[in-house]
């Protein structure tokens, strides 16, 4: 949960996924939906595909038990070098090196190399410095204690403490005033912009939703029915009329976007209001709005139209 994800972001999701499915064999033998309902607002939905991948090889070849060689972890999917060094230290007390991006800056500045951290030969070649300096006695505590230096005094962008740093006196980066530069930035590529059109189906009682291909961006998960391109509201009704849907009422709702690591959507949103839900389009399905919430994930990239599924309070006479 902590790849990609920020530790605040994480607490909730963290408790409430441990309650749900307390040990491996929970996690190996969950249905699909219930675990990406478990994930869902976390984004990234591969990670806890991979986890349950992992866990049904724990199962099936580690009789349920966690290994604890490096090696082995990283034969299970979804784990490299870097995490199973953190599993390796911190869970079992093995002496491995576990170098994430904090640990990358740390070190870069340390030895002043103004390299591409984001270079993966470089990233084994930094796991390889360091492996010998992993204390036996407490790998746990080293390894953290690199990664927290990191995530709170050696910050990247200008921000680095360098004053609270106990490896200032040490840092070459620190000595010749480059700090600031190491490590070089990033050459982002710019996102690709998808404009796309989202359309809430509903009743007074249900919503439609469909779920997305079994490969690529989203793969398998539960969405709200969406169209390529930013569609008039002839267009939609069009649309609509095509798959057998008795539209009493659209409203426009208003623009949002989501940014993917390489896709931006920017979106328009319709509410069509239906009489009664009496045909189901292909490739969808028909939830009342409590099985919507505790059945079927929906990924954060709809939050913006979300709060619109919820029902529209009756005025009192």
């Amino acid at each position: 949960m902590l790849q990609q994800t920020r530790v605040e972001a994480v607490k909730p999701y963290y408790a409430r996924f441990l309650t749900a499915l307390p040990d491996v064999y929970a996690l190996a033998n969950a249905p699909e939906e219930q675990l990406l309902k478990l994930w869902e607002g976390l984004g990234y939905y591969s990670r806890v595909r991979n986890m349950q991948k992992a866990a049904r090889t724990v199962v099936a070849t580690y009789d349920g038990q966690f290994p604890a060689d490096p090696a082995k972890l990283q034969k299970l999917t979804g784990i490299g070098e870097y995490t199973a060094g953190a599993i390796a230290s911190i869970a079992f007390g093995i002496p491995a090196p576990a170098v994430d991006g904090n640990v990358m800056r740390v070190l870069a500045r340390l030895i002043g190399d103004r390299r591409d951290i984001f270079d993966p030969a470089l990233k084994k070649e930094y796991a390889k410095l360091i492996a010998p300096f992993v204390s036996p006695n407490d790998p746990s505590a080293y390894n953290q204690g690199l990664i927290e230096l990191g995530a709170t005094v050696c910050l990247p962008k200008g921000s680095a403490l360098c004053s609270s740093c106990p490896l200032s006196s040490q840092c070459i980066a620190h000595r010749e005033g480059t700090v600031d530069l190491i490590p070089s930035p990033k050459q982002q590529k710019p996102r690709k912009v998808d404009p796309r059109t989202i359309l809430i189906i509903r009743s007074d009682r249900e919503v439609l939703i469909e779920k997305r291909p079994d490969k690529g961006l989203l793969a398998g998960l539960w969405q709200l029915p969406s169209m390529d391109g930013h569609r008039s509201e002839a267009e939609v009704l069009t649309h609509a009329a095509e798959l057998g849907l008795d539209v009493v009422r659209i409203e426009p709702l208003p623009a949002a976007k989501h940014i993917f690591t390489h896709i931006e959507w920017q979106m328009i949103g319709y509410q069509l209001t239906l009489s009664a839900i009496s045909q189901i389009p292909a490739g969808t399905v028909s939830a009342s709005l409590e099985r919507l919430e505790a059945d079927y994930p929906l990924p954060s990239a709809f939050s913006a139209y979300l709060p619109y599924l919820q029902k529209k309070k009756r005025k009192k006479n």
